[in-house]
């Protein structure tokens, strides 16, 4: 794991271009991580905002802090997201299905208004699926435009068989985003890369959307 992962980071620095004044005035102040940061303290939202579709329901209802382990109901849809917008950086995040298998997902380079959805790229966790990449709100890859038979409408599919564990069982997400690439590790398998993304910075939600959802151990690393 530490080897491919060392060899993706290399593949990243390789690839990676500066950004011009023009682009880079786009972007809100991203902060690039230079330790580790952990993004949820096992206690309470600290450092993120819940934000749900429906005004008038209680995100308390909706999300959860337990023994350490963050819940989301499923219902209604939205996310929780950080208040911080990152760039350049290893993304680790554990969940689980407790119940049944469901849809959610990791929206990564989050941009814009709060609305369900956001401008973002989304790394999808439904069941069977996780390593999907689906591109929202008009956000760009290379491989999205270019087509081909991984590409169904918004949806790019990952590039092996699944590699989720049983329901119940705790997976892993490593997310690395360097410039305008992402790539996506499940349990360790490489299941995509996206490149030129068209958005290189932003605020990473959690979904809700559907299904009861656990998750830990979440936090950002730099790359280097």
């Amino acid at each position: 794991m530490k080897r491919v992962m060392t060899f993706l980071v290399v593949l990243l620095f390789a690839a990676s271009w500066v950004i011009t004044p023009a682009v880079a005035a786009e972007v809100v102040k991203p902060t690039v991580p230079k330790e580790k940061i952990v993004l949820f303290n096992g206690k309470d939202f600290a450092g993120w905002k819940l934000f749900l579709g429906d005004s008038s329901a209680d995100v308390t209802k909706t999300w959860s802090v337990k023994n350490g382990v963050l819940r989301c109901e499923g219902r209604p849809r939205g996310y929780m997201r950080t208040e911080t917008a990152y760039a350049d950086y290893h993304l680790h995040v554990e969940w689980r299905w407790p119940a049944k298998p469901g849809n959610n997902g990791v929206l990564v380079h989050a941009v814009g208004p709060d609305r369900v959805w956001p401008k973002s790229l989304e790394c999808q966790l439904h069941s069977g699926n996780a390593g999907d990449f689906w591109v929202i709100g008009g956000v760009e890859t290379a491989e999205h435009a270019k087509g081909g038979d991984r590409v169904k409408g918004r949806r790019t599919i990952k590039l092996q068989e699944s590699s989720e564990k049983p329901l119940g069982q705790w997976n892993t997400y490593d997310i690395i985003c360097k410039d305008d690439w992402v790539v996506v590790m499940v349990n360790g398998v490489l299941q995509n890369v996206a490149t030129k993304c068209s958005e290189k910075a932003g605020k990473i939600c959690l979904q809700s959307e559907g299904a009861v959802i656990e998750y830990r151990n979440l936090y950002i690393a730099p790359l280097e």
